[in-house]
């Protein structure tokens, strides 16, 4: 489709009275060894003319053919010549198809990314600039020049400018490039740097130049430095939110009744099956409104998971309670067994979940420092739902008989309050936030049987590391252990990461068992 659009466009500049190309540029385009090539490449690029990128195109296709010494653009079974853009019929016979190589293909990337400059569609004209910037051929400074002249939208004239100045570095005028240098050091894109590290090398003759080059790395890698800590920060929150997600469950169930529940793992991929059913039911019947399904998918994957915790706490938990072995030995098999069903069900591969149009994408930060709106709004979804959890448990009636039963089971059931019913309901409360840690994680990657396995392991730590049954000590170790890992990641990689955060937790609960945070009560002081 595409190929035919260009062609139309070619017919169209090649009606009577237009401006043909330059027929020696095309023709060593065609027939020329290597250097010509190249260099009819960049004459075509410094016309300026939109035929040329229509012509490079073709090329870049395999769609120009030499005919009887007429240069032709041939698809399917239309021709047009590539010197007037006249229509050709019939097609000659005796056509020979002109062949580009690995080096002629990266000069016509380069060629047509120059020629966009001029396109009319902004959305081109960044794409294009973004292309050139840090790689631009020296050939194209008549046409970044002209493009630079013509540009009105302010973010891609900057960025315009520093790929001007990117070529004014090789120029003869020694105050050129000083200002050259001297723009590029607003540049936050480490191709700029590698750009200027010839420059501040002591084999450059110019001494003032190398100065201004040395300053204007200087600035540059200050930048990028912080860029990368703002990325490292942003990852950090991101895991973080990602663990407080998956442990929150767990500290309410672990902390309220001391029950060590090694199926939390699958109450967490519950609720990403469920918003894998969600979106396949909007996307079966509901097309026009997919972007929406989360609404829906949020308050099913906590009730899914709600309602299995729920009738695994009334069917095996409570027929277990102060028999910590028996308890963790069997919600193990109860995850063998959920893993089991589930592949049952849904089969033992992976399933994609796919992200709302509002959730594609991302913010860019500083070059090479990119936001994605999934994590954006995971990281803003964890904090609502820990203001929701605050708010249940200090505003609200049920709250108030968890921390109860938290800090004096005894005692709570003397005042009366429902004891068994209130760990039925804080149970479900647990497994439904695990549910809706399910539906995060099924936004930043796939889901599959073996999810729950992944994240276990790092809910307990969090929960032990934070204090047991302590909302506020799991926020800030679900925080603590993100930054912690990928401050050491971005340091000595994955593994040596998760050795040493494993290591420093086993030290720090033999120093300090209750955690960062104690529970209070009369319970837990006598």
């Amino acid at each position: 489709m595409l190929s035919r659009i260009l062609l139309a466009l070619l017919l169209a500049v090649g009606a009577p009275g237009a401006r043909a190309l330059d027929a020696a540029a095309v023709d060593k385009l065609a027939t020329g060894d290597g250097d010509e090539k190249a260099a009819a490449v960049a004459a075509l690029v410094a016309s300026g003319d939109p035929r040329a990128l229509v012509l490079l195109k073709a090329l870049a296709d395999g769609e120009v053919q030499v005919a009887g010494g007429r240069v032709l653009i041939v698809h399917e079974a239309a021709a047009v010549d590539a010197v007037t853009g006249a229509a050709v019929a019939p097609l000659p016979d005796g056509r020979d198809d002109v062949v580009v190589n690995n080096r002629m293909r990266r000069e016509i990337e380069g060629a047509m990314a120059g020629l966009r400059l001029l396109s009319p569609e902004r959305a081109v004209r960044a794409a294009a600039v973004k292309e050139l910037e840090g790689g631009a051929d020296d050939s194209m400074r008549p046409l970044v020049r002209k493009a630079l002249a013509a540009e009105t939208d302010p973010d891609i004239r900057a960025s315009l400018a520093l790929v001007a100045a990117s070529l004014d570095l090789k120029s003869d005028d020694r105050a050129q490039r000083i200002a050259a240098i001297r723009l590029l050091a607003s540049s936050s894109s480490p191709a700029t740097k590698a750009l200027l590290l010839p420059l501040a090398d002591p084999g450059e003759p110019d001494e003032r130049v190398r100065r201004e080059a040395a300053d204007s790395l200087e600035v540059i890698e200050a930048r990028l430095a912080r860029g990368q800590l703002a990325g490292l920060a942003f990852a950090g929150v991101s895991l973080g939110s990602i663990l407080l997600l998956a442990a929150l469950g767990l500290a309410i169930t672990y902390g309220l009744m001391g029950v060590i529940n090694m199926a939390h793992g699958e109450l967490i991929m519950i609720g990403a099956y469920t918003t894998y059913v969600v979106q396949n039911f909007f996307r079966a019947h509901l097309p026009g409104a997919f972007d929406w399904y989360l609404a829906l998918a949020v308050p099913a994957a906590f009730c899914a998971s709600a309602l299995v915790g729920m009738a695994l706490e009334r069917l095996v938990i409570r027929r277990l309670y102060g028999r910590p072995l028996e308890t963790l030995l069997a919600t193990w098999g109860i995850s063998l067994v959920l893993i089991q069903g589930v592949r049952t069900l849904f089969g033992a591969q992976n399933v994609q979940v796919e992200n709302p149009a509002f959730m594609s994408g991302g913010v860019e930060l500083l070059a090479g420092v990119v936001l994605p709106y999934s994590r954006i709004v995971i990281i803003a979804f964890a904090g609502v739902v820990l203001a929701g959890m605050g708010m249940l448990l200090a505003r609200t009636r049920l709250g108030l008989f968890i921390r109860g039963v938290t800090q004096n089971r005894a005692m709570a059931a003397c005042v009366g309050v429902p004891t068994a019913r209130v760990d039925t309901w804080a149970f479900g409360l647990g497994s439904g936030l695990a549910g809706l840690a399910g539906c995060a994680l099924s936004q930043i990657g796939n889901v599959g049987p073996d999810l729950g396995q992944s994240y276990i392991v790092d809910s307990f730590m969090v929960v032990v590391l934070g204090g047991v049954g302590q909302l506020a000590g799991t926020v800030y170790a679900a925080l603590g252990l993100g930054f912690a890992n990928k401050l050491l990641e971005s340091w000595s990689g994955a593994v040596l990461a998760k050795i040493a955060v494993l290591v420093f937790i086993i030290v720090f609960i033999q120093k300090r068992p209750q955690g960062l945070f104690a529970l209070k009560g009369r319970t837990v002081e006598g």
